[in-house]
Formats: structure tokens, sequence, C-alpha cells
């Protein structure tokens, strides 16, 4: 794939907010996956975890015995993973777009253009009980495999969009610097949405008094939010995939020719995702309710969480594992309160 080239524009970070003091991931136990870049999970009433892997395929995982069970093959690259009210899965496929992939395997192309441009980066959804689909296309420029030049060039395109039932697509945000988690708020009077690329959760209000306003959702966060998700405990589950990257801070402020040079190096001379477990929960109102931090020699990078019962699971983009940790104690409350 031609690596496209990028016009980078100024933008000055905002300091990150208040946090709570972490805590270490408690019992965490890793479970190695038939694959590479589990990117989300997903857990189905019988405990299996189900996930999405670079080679396309979606697999079930037993916690218990490690096995595995191929569920579906999509011929793309699988990211976000949800349950779809009528049976079988919602799956948003960073080259088909929006799919819905049945118990069986069988594969139905949801959405994949808006306004007759083909979504290139389908990253992630939240549904309603209705079977509603709120969803993210992160850039209209940078697919899967370049996502970091979309950091680096700051022009946002990110969009958050509403499936409804009968299929009409309607944009509900747009401009956003790499737009990618989705939650929809127990109630379903609010969904959320993580701006990696500024470092924030927005809120979108769905119904009652303030329906349509957007405001920031939580504090500016201290590093880069990949998949969120609506526990179980009606809390707003964050993945901070990475830490601030000190270099780019510095860079995105200051003449753009500095980040095209950046681009141009070789990979491995590019800014790079810290193998870090952070997981961060905030309640219906945006305050801190769990902030948990750790290590793994076989886990980092954590870009899909999921709360259920006393058990947190992660995914990675990068590493060819899940993880699960014991639901903590609540730490970090009243640190924006």
């Amino acid at each position: 794939m031609t690596k496209p080239q990028v016009r980078p524009a100024r933008w000055t970070p905002p300091p990150a907010g208040p946090a709570g003091t972490p805590v270490k991931p408690s019992n965490l136990r890793v479970r190695t996956a038939p694959g590479d870049g589990t990117e989300d999970v997903l857990v189905r009433d019988d405990g299996h975890v189900v996930t999405g892997l670079a080679d396309g395929r979606i697999v079930a995982i037993d916690p218990v015995t490690g096995g595995s069970s191929e569920i579906a093959q999509t011929g793309g690259r699988p990211l976000g993973i949800e349950h779809h009210p009528a049976g079988g899965y919602v799956v948003c496929d960073a080259h088909r777009g929006l799919l819905h992939v049945g118990e069986e395997g069988g594969i139905e192309v949801l959405a994949d253009s808006f306004e007759g441009a083909r979504f290139i980066f389908c990253n992630n959804a939240a549904v309603a009980a209705d079977g509603t689909i709120y969803f993210t296309d992160s850039s209209t420029k940078f697919e899967i495999d370049h996502w970091l030049g979309d950091l680096i060039e700051h022009r946002p395109t990110g969009r958050l969009f509403r499936r409804d039932i009968d299929g009409t697509l309607t944009l509900l945000m747009d401009g956003l610097a790499f737009a990618n988690g989705v939650a929809l708020a127990s109630d379903e009077s609010f969904v959320v949405v993580a701006e990696t690329g500024a470092y924030m959760l927005h809120r979108v209000w769905l119904s009652g008094r303030q329906t349509g306003p957007i405001e920031p959702f939580g504090p500016v966060l201290p590093g880069f939010p990949d998949n969120i998700s609506t526990g179980e405990d009606g809390n707003i589950w964050v993945t901070i995939a990475s830490p601030r990257d000190k270099l780019l801070d510095v860079l995105l402020p200051k003449t753009p020719v500095l980040r095209s040079i950046v681009w141009a190096l070789p990979a491995w001379a590019q800014p790079h995702a810290k193998k870090l477990i952070r997981i961060h929960a905030y309640d219906v109102d945006g305050h801190l309710v769990h902030d948990v931090a750790g290590r793994h020699d076989r886990f980092g990078m954590a870009t899909g969480v999921r709360q259920v019962g006393g058990q947190i699971w992660m995914g990675s983009l990068e590493q060819p594992t899940i993880a699960v940790f014991d639901l903590p104690s609540a730490s970090g409350l009243g640190a924006h309160r």
C-alpha cells in the first residue's frame, strides 16, 4: 500500500486533566489467541470471548481451556465487535465497513459509504436495543495501515454516524481527530465517542431536555483513547492505548514541515505506542471511578475493554493475546468532583 503524504496543521495539545492514583490490575491473566491483533473483545453468554484478528477472522476463545473456534472470515480487518439484538454481531471492519455477522458466519454489509464516498476506516460501534447503531469512521484519508499519519497530520476528518434500523445514515459529528471508540449510555440517553488525536471523549445527548448538544465527557486524558464500552456497572470504560508522546506534543504546535520530516522517516524511527495497560472508567457524570495501570510481558497496548460481572477483559491491536483482570474496588473517586 502506497504511503500517503501528510499536510500537517498546527495544533496546540491541551494539558491533561486531573487524574486519580492508578492501581495495578488485580489478578491479571493472559490468554493466547489464535492470531495477531485482538483489537476488541466481546463476552458471550457462555463466557467465550469474541475477537477479530488481523487476518480477517472473527473467533471465539474459551477462557477456561484456551481453545478457540472460528465464527467468520470477513476478508478485511475486523475491529469493533458488538452484540446485535436480533442475534449475531455488529462488526466494524476497517476495509469493508459496517457489517452484520451471523452466528453461523454469514456476512451482510450494513453500510460501506456515505454520500457516495466509501468508508476507509470503520472502527468502533455501539448498538441500541432496537438495533440502531452508532459507529465511527476514523479518517477519510488514512487507512488502518497508516493510522499514525492521521495523528501526525492532524487535519481531523473522523466522523460519528447513526444507522437507523431502516438503513438511513445520519452524520452526528465530523471533524474529529481520529474518531475511535463508541459507547451508549445504559438508558440510551447519550452516546460517547473517543477522539484519539485530541485525547478527549465527547458526549452527544440523544434524549431528554438536552437532546442534540455535544459536550466534553470527562477530563482531557493522559494518553490516546481507543475503544470504549459501557460496562454492566453502567460506567463508560475507556482504553488508553498509549500515553501521550512527548515528541509529538512538542511538534504539533511547531512548523508543520517538522512533522513531514518525521513521517518520511522509516517506521522504526517514528513515534510508537508504548506497551502499557491503562484503563479508565467514568460514571454517567464524567467522574473518574477507576484508573488501572500496569504491564505484562505478553500483553500491552490495550485497545479493547469489556466489563462483565467481576472481570475486565481486554484486547490489543498489536498482540496475539487477550487479557483479563478482576474488577477493582473504586479508585480515583473524587478526582473530578
